[in-house]
C-alpha cells in the first residue's frame, strides 16, 4: 500500500494531537502533578501589594537588618534594637508541600525569638516577616534552609 504526502501529513498531525491531548489529560488527573496557588486569596493580596512593597523599603532603611539562623532549638530570628515592635508575624511557606506551612506571631525576648524545632521540618522556605515599629510597617522576606 501507498501513501502519499497528503495521507502522510495527516497521520503526522492526528498522532501529534493525541500525543498532546494525552500529555494534557495526565497532568491534570494525577495528583503527582498539583495545581495549588501560593496563595488562595490571591484578590485580596493584590490589592494590598503597594502596601507591602513601602513596608519592604522601610525594611530595606533600617541600620540593623532581621537575622535568622539555626540554633539547636531550632530557629532564632533577630529583629534590630533600635525600636519596639508592637506586633507581627512570621511567615514559613513551603514550595513543595502546602501543608508545612506555618504562621507564628512575634513575641520577643530581647530582641529576638526562637522557634521551636517541633513546627519545622528539615527543606527550603520562604520566609516573610511582618511587624510594625513605632507606627511603621516593615516586612522582610527570604529564601531560607532549615
Amino acid at each position: 500500500m501507498k501513501i502519499n504526502w497528503g495521507t502522510g501529513i495527516a497521520i503526522f498531525m492526528t498522532a501529534f494531537i493525541v500525543f498532546i491531548l494525552t500529555f494534557v489529560y495526565k497532568s491534570f488527573t494525577n495528583d503527582k502533578y498539583d495545581h495549588h496557588l501560593v496563595s488562595e486569596e490571591y484578590y485580596k493580596d493584590e490589592i494590598n501589594y503597594q502596601q507591602e512593597i513601602d513596608a519592604k523599603a522601610n525594611a530595606k532603611t533600617l541600620k540593623t537588618k532581621v537575622k535568622i539562623k539555626n540554633v539547636a532549638g531550632g530557629i532564632q530570628v533577630t529583629f534590630p534594637s533600635d525600636y519596639k515592635i508592637t506586633e507581627g508575624t512570621v511567615k514559613f511557606q513551603r514550595a513543595s508541600n502546602e501543608k508545612l506551612d506555618f504562621e507564628v506571631p512575634i513575641k520577643l525576648e530581647n530582641n529576638s525569638m526562637l522557634i521551636s524545632k517541633k513546627k519545622i521540618v528539615k527543606g527550603m522556605y520562604n520566609v516573610k516577616i511582618s511587624w510594625k515599629a513605632n507606627n511603621t510597617k516593615y516586612q522582610f522576606n527570604d529564601k531560607y534552609n532549615y
